[in-house]
């Protein structure tokens, strides 16, 4: 059975972090991101992070489900409080995926695992084309400001159960050859987004300090892509977070702000 998450442990590696400063752990909840919201609008402070072992209703985008055995992923949310006005928001799953693949490389790396780890346009982290991670972020305004983000992490560590229509574009950490303690893991992560989250707060242009690392680990960059009605080549994410994509029969590049990207020839 794998060890529920040990809160102490975590703080202990997690000292020198802004992020995780305090630190909710539960065996079971509904949703951690619900958690976090909550928190948020009761005012609790930047940082503040909810880990849990299992979600009744762990949630992805457009209101999908997120599959996890109890124990078998890295289930966490970070209530953020950034400097960044409201139109800035969509872009923290970026930051937070290039977050989530720098320390999924590294984990990989140490095992002696070589398989490229990229993200994949708006919110998930890939590994071989197959989803290893996933991110929800939802904000609050105050007033016109940006009140509060709610960076919601799911990450595949142990070992999956999944519906058949799935387990073909899904993987996990241990399921790819690495061993990793979700509270190492966790500290990885946090350290890696700590470092991002000052680079896009300290910049004019949304990832303008990002476009580089985003460019040469995006997955999409000249796959066959449907986005709604949109199909054409994927080519590349301009500075403000947004897909651009290469429609063959007129040569016009469309910029994609929102919506879920379908793969040709992906699982």
């Amino acid at each position: 059975m794998t060890p529920a998450f040990d809160g102490e442990r975590f703080r202990a590696l997690a000292r020198s972090l802004t992020l995780g400063r305090e630190c909710v752990v539960t065996e079971l909840t509904s949703s951690t991101n619900d958690d976090a919201l909550a928190a948020a609008r009761s005012g609790a402070p930047h940082g503040t992070l909810f880990v849990t072992d299992e979600q009744q209703r762990g949630r992805g985008r457009r209101g999908n489900t997120w599959h996890a055995p109890p124990g078998e992923a890295l289930l966490v949310s970070v209530l953020l409080r950034p400097e960044l006005p409201p139109e800035r928001a969509s872009s923290l799953a970026l930051v937070a995926g290039l977050a989530v693949r720098a320390a999924v490389a590294d984990a990989l790396a140490a095992a002696g695992v070589a398989m490229t780890v990229r993200v994949k346009w708006p919110n998930d982290v890939v590994v071989e084309k197959r989803k290893v991670a996933g991110i929800l972020v939802e904000s609050q305004m105050l007033g016109e400001k940006l009140g509060a983000a709610v960076v919601g992490i799911g990450l595949n560590t142990g070992r999956l159960e999944l519906p058949p229509e799935v387990a073909a574009r899904a993987t996990s950490l241990a399921a790819l050859g690495a061993s990793v303690t979700r509270e190492a893991l966790l500290y990885a992560v946090l350290s890696e987004l700590e470092v991002r989250l000052a680079r896009l707060e300290g910049h004019a242009s949304p990832l303008s300090t990002l476009v580089t690392e985003l460019s040469e680990h995006d997955a999409l960059t000249g796959e066959r892509v449907t986005v709604g009605e949109l199909e054409g080549t994927a080519s590349g994410i301009d500075e403000r977070g947004n897909l651009r994509l290469l429609d063959a029969a007129t040569g016009r590049t469309h910029t994609v702000t929102s919506g879920h990207v379908m793969v040709k020839g992906w699982g």
